[in-house]
């Protein structure tokens, strides 16, 4: 028989072993699968801590160390500055046995009595030399130390009697400051007079023991099996120091194998019972930059809906590019959160007084403040909650009359022929201006394109598209925007406190792409505004409580949802942003439609554009933007009666006519440069319109 192994000697390094043909009748040897002259376990990469802790080198975070610790600190101070008289009396009545304590042992220290046990071991071992040598220290140490009390005694007397000659106020604050020493020394052990001052649940440290007894709570068998084993063997570790992060404290440690994040999400409650917290300061999260297994668990001083937040950096100064992203809200840490608006349609679902509109009008407020957007506001609930947004919005409404929806209709269907004009703009461009064929920052600054931002925010979106007359028309419209817009400038928004597949079509919730869920009450209503199967991976909207006002999940800013809580800007301040965001337009150039008072949608006839060519002359190469005004109040005086110059020149420029300086003489025979239009370009608008029209 053969021996086929290779000699020890002869392998070379690094070599793995080949195994032993089986042989019949011999038992099988297990093979060994791993090359025996791998590298031990240890570190493949590291993971430098920071050179500065966070709370240095972030304004934000250092603002929350400090008002922590100045909290504390102050708290503290208040409680134990109450308590001063009380604790003054105890440590008075403690004084004579804090002083008979100190004579005691006093006593003990100038007798050398520590020692005597020594002298006593050397008598009873009869070692004659060891005791001479340790009576010789007694007797010098005795000596010294009587010396030093004798010095002390005279000058100690001394110095009382000079204080009592020359400054009797000092001597009793000396003497109340021995009797408060020797109180302090008369204390008991287990009964100490000043104890801790006692802090609310919520500001008490985290600590490991904490963690995993939270985390034990939960009833995950894996957990709680990897905690009774100390965790070593099933990859349960903490993987940094528990530190202070904001308001709060944050944790980073591995879970066992197979467990992941999500896990602990869809056990918030039971985490917050064994962490003693309330359940709005628990926020376990995972840690994108890491392993599926890595568990980031922030435990807030505060709940997040009683944490007090910083103001809107934007409420009183800044301007807004709406293809850049802008700060909204906060998280669990009240860390700034931002959101970029263009190139995405946007849905918000809530059960009704959960912060839906607030929210929604916010994001309508980022949009005015950029002065080159058009906002279309549309507040189907009546209320009123979006009118701060009426001194800048192009269009706007308020209630669901039938009058209201025509209104809508008419703004709406101005918006399908606008997509279908920026479609046909865009294909006109060259590759060099327009290289991915949707609107650029460029594009949208361009006046003479008219490719700046349209944002459409629309309340209670589930009264339009379920309307008897024009439902199918409307749904059809805003789904085409959803769709088409966000890569042609048109950004829609819709909110609803009904989520279900008759108040957000398919066509809408399938290709939104900003995702915003307030509190709702079921998982179909969850999926159906955060996406499907979101409620199976632990992305709830449902476990916020009724005072979790403003606080949503948010899904498609970044790869995974997040919670955020929308910055606060009630109606007065909503009003302060609108006039600085009116002032920035006025300064742009870009007041138009319902801001300058333009008539209700259904004054403003989709063939706007004939009535106008109507009016001008065939010999007329250009007119005066007034007195076109002047001749369609003529025309059509149920429609434009209250048309000037500015509603013309608005009306006119969603096709591409600009107006300009036109020569022309005044009524009174004298010639004036004034805005006007020319001829020739409003019949190829017409012309532009019909063949789009033929087209679609």
């Amino acid at each position: 028989m053969t021996d086929t192994t290779v000699p020890a000697a002869t392998e070379a390094p690094g070599t793995p072993v080949p195994a032993v043909p089986e042989q019949p009748g011999t038992p099988s040897t297990p093979v060994p699968v791993d090359n025996p002259n791998l590298p031990g376990p240890g570190v493949v990469d590291e993971k430098r801590k920071p050179i500065m802790p966070p709370w240095l080198r972030d304004r934000a975070e250092f603002t929350a160390a400090a008002q922590h610790a100045a909290g504390r600190l102050g708290y503290a101070a208040a409680y134990h500055g109450l308590r001063l008289p009380w604790y003054g009396l105890q440590l008075a009545a403690m004084s004579p046995r804090g002083a008979c304590r100190f004579i005691a042992s006093a006593n003990r220290w100038v007798w050398d009595r520590e020692a005597a046990p020594l002298r006593d071991h050397a008598v009873r071992t009869e070692d004659v030399d060891e005791y001479l040598h340790l009576a010789r220290l007694r007797g010098n140490r005795v000596r010294l130390r009587g010396l030093v009390v004798a010095v002390a005694a005279v000058f100690g007397t001394g110095f009382a009697l000079w204080l009592y000659v020359m400054a009797p106020a000092f001597l009793w604050v000396f003497a109340a400051g021995a009797v408060l020493t020797c109180g302090y020394f008369g204390q008991q052990p287990d009964a100490p007079v000043i104890g801790p001052a006692v802090m609310r649940t919520e500001l008490q440290k985290l600590t490991g023991t904490i963690v995993l007894r939270g985390l034990d709570s939960i009833g995950n068998p894996r957990i709680s099996a990897a905690i009774k084993r100390g965790g070593d063997m099933d990859g349960m570790r903490f993987t940094s120091e528990i530190v202070r992060d904001g308001p709060g404290y944050r944790a980073d440690l591995d879970l066992p194998y197979g467990v992941t994040p999500d896990d602990i999400m869809e056990k918030r409650e039971a985490l917050a019972s064994g962490l003693r917290r309330k359940v709005g300061c628990v926020w376990p999260s995972g840690d994108p930059d890491e392993h599926e297994g890595r568990l980031v668990l922030w435990v807030g001083d505060r709940p997040m809906n009683e944490t007090s937040k910083p103001a809107w950096p934007l409420l009183k100064d800044g301007q807004v590019d709406l293809f850049k992203p802008v700060v909204f809200g906060n998280d669990q840490r009240m860390r700034w959160v931002e959101v970029t608006l263009m190139f995405a349609s946007v849905v918000i679902g809530s059960i009704p007084r959960m912060g839906k509109t607030f929210l929604l009008r916010l994001l309508l407020l980022i949009a005015a403040l950029d002065p080159r957007s058009w906002i279309l506001a549309f507040d189907l609930k009546g209320t009123g909650d979006l009118g701060p947004l009426e001194p800048v919005a192009h269009r706007y409404r308020s209630g669901e009359e039938d009058d209201d929806i025509e209104y809508i209709l008419h703004a709406l269907r101005e918006v399908k022929e606008e997509l279908r004009r920026r479609a046909k703009v865009i294909r006109s461009l060259p590759r060099s201006r327009c290289p991915e064929s949707k609107v650029t920052p460029a594009l949208a600054s361009d006046k003479s394109l008219g490719l700046h931002p349209i944002v459409i925010g629309i309340d209670e979106c589930q009264v339009l598209f379920e309307h008897d007359k024009h439902g199918a028309e409307l749904e059809s419209i805003c789904t085409d925007i959803t769709k088409r817009g966000p890569a042609l400038g048109i950004v829609g928004m819709y909110a609803t406190q009904r989520p279900d597949a008759k108040s957000l079509p398919t066509g809408i919730s399938a290709n939104a792409v900003l995702r915003f869920c307030l509190k709702v009450m079921n998982h179909t209503a969850n999926d159906l505004v955060l996406g499907t199967g979101m409620y199976k991976s632990g992305i709830r909207a449902t476990m916020f409580s009724r005072r979790d006002l403003g606080i949503c999940w948010m899904g498609g800013e970044g790869d995974d949802p997040r919670i955020v809580a929308s910055a606060f800007v009630d109606a007065p301040k909503a009003e302060q942003v609108a006039a600085r965001a009116r002032k920035m337009r006025e300064e742009y150039g870009n007041i138009t439609g319902h801001a300058i008072g333009e008539g209700p949608a259904k004054t403003v006839g989709m063939d706007v554009l004939g009535d106008v060519l109507a009016v001008m002359g065939a010999d007329e190469k250009a007119v005066w933007c007034e007195r076109i005004a002047d001749r369609l109040a003529e025309l059509r005086p149920d429609v434009y009666a209250d048309w000037k110059g500015e509603n013309v020149t608005a009306a006119v420029k969603p096709w591409g006519i600009n107006s300009g300086q036109v020569w022309g003489t005044t009524d009174e025979g004298e010639g004036a440069n004034r805005r006007g239009i020319k001829r020739a370009d409003v019949v190829a608008a017409v012309t532009r319109r019909e063949a789009d029209r033929l087209a679609s």
